[in-house]
């Protein structure tokens, strides 16, 4: 058995739904996940998560909660080394691991090496998205803590890639190997409902995402049925509210806002297409919860080629492709249940959590000498 600890601060509205108005990010879903299903193989595992006000110390779902900082607590410049530098390492040792997980580029990656290092415990990293690979290019606001996330990169016993892209780029770049590792999950458990969204957007509102041009898709196909979900990042609100007013000028479009991801699943069972505008991420939350219930993508970005490769949906080039994509399969039953059901087939035989786990499973014992329950 082994004592894996993973790090991602916004982990705690994901495990509890209780408190699903804030703020969660792929990363965050993808570790409570992997968690879960380690926790049901016999594991003692833990995460770090932010203070949002619970106790500290709690078992949810086999997994114990530490927590570290109250967001945006303590006083400007100062506020890095406390509350945010000492709570983390305390939560660190409180959570006693054999293996730290971290992802999500930024300083915390640094900061996680340092203790496994430190106390002679493994690290392991997952890449989140493919900025992550390149340097420079990171999401990462200061220059401090983009060195410390290359110091914790350089140190990790195991870096996950989500893609073999990734793998290349982090090769490229860093000099670093890295085993591709797929993305879980969540098997649906509520029943197929009526298909009444014809294509919907998921996504947190970030001028990466391009909200934009799905409005500019909105508008292209008045005809259709369009749902847009997703609430404002911490710093792009005045972007959150110039998309809003956009969208309230299209009779088709419903934006809703933030939905939390314990109640987001209804929309991609609702949905007959899933349209992404990005033209750069990681690996997609979103095309697997699609995928999972039967809801083809339509995209500008596909991840290795998979949407092509595996008849997952369409893989689009320009908005002029993407509205003649989208438009083929509202009104083509036939070859939308055929992507449908490859896309559920899929999901489930390669990103099922318990798949997954058990990689990690493999990965740990072969690289890191830690054997399984």
């Amino acid at each position: 058995m082994a004592r894996i600890c993973f790090v991602n601060h916004d982990n705690y509205p994901v495990l509890n739904a209780d408190y699903g108005g804030n703020y969660i990010g792929g990363e965050s879903v993808q570790q409570v996940l992997i968690a879960r299903a380690l926790a049901r193989r016999g594991h003692e595992v833990s995460t770090l998560v932010a203070d949002l006000g619970q106790p500290d110390g709690e078992v949810i779902d086999g997994i114990t909660v530490w927590k570290t900082f109250k967001p945006n607590s303590g006083l400007p410049v100062l506020r890095f080394l406390h509350p945010k530098l000492t709570s983390i390492l305390a939560a660190l040792r409180r959570a006693d691991a054999d293996i730290y997980y971290q992802s999500c580029a930024g300083m915390t990656t640094g900061v996680v090496a340092w203790h496994a290092r430190r106390n002679n415990r493994k690290f392991v990293f997952r890449v989140a998205h493919d900025s992550d690979c390149v340097r420079g290019q990171q999401l990462i606001k200061y220059a401090r803590d983009r060195r410390l996330y290359e110091y914790g990169l350089a140190r990790a016993d195991i870096i996950a890639a989500q893609s073999t892209k990734q793998a290349t780029l982090l090769e490229q770049n860093y000099g670093l190997g890295s085993v591709e590792v797929p993305m879980a999950v969540e098997p649906p458990s509520d029943q197929q409902t009526t298909r009444d969204i014809d294509v919907l957007w998921v996504n947190n509102l970030r001028a990466f995402k391009r909200p934009e041009v799905f409005l500019e898709l909105a508008a292209a196909l008045p005809e259709l049925r369009m749902v847009m979900i997703g609430g404002p990042c911490p710093g792009d609100e005045p972007y959150y509210e110039s998309i809003r007013r956009d969208a309230a000028a299209l009779p088709n479009l419903t934006m809703t806002g933030f939905v939390p991801y314990h109640k987001v699943n209804d929309y991609y069972s609702r949905a007959r297409i899933f349209v992404n505008t990005s033209d750069i991420e990681g690996f997609p939350n979103s095309y697997l919860q699609a995928w999972i219930r039967g809801t083809p993508v339509v995209a500008f970005f596909d991840p290795d080629g998979l949407i092509e490769r595996r008849n997952l949906g369409l893989r689009v080039g320009s908005l002029e492709e993407m509205a003649a994509a989208v438009t083929r399969l509202v009104n083509d039953a036939g070859s939308w249940g055929v992507l449908s059901a490859g896309s559920r087939a899929y999901a489930m035989a390669e990103h099922h959590p318990e798949r997954i786990a058990e990689r990690y499973e493999r990965l740990f014992e072969s690289r890191l000498g830690i054997k399984e329950p």
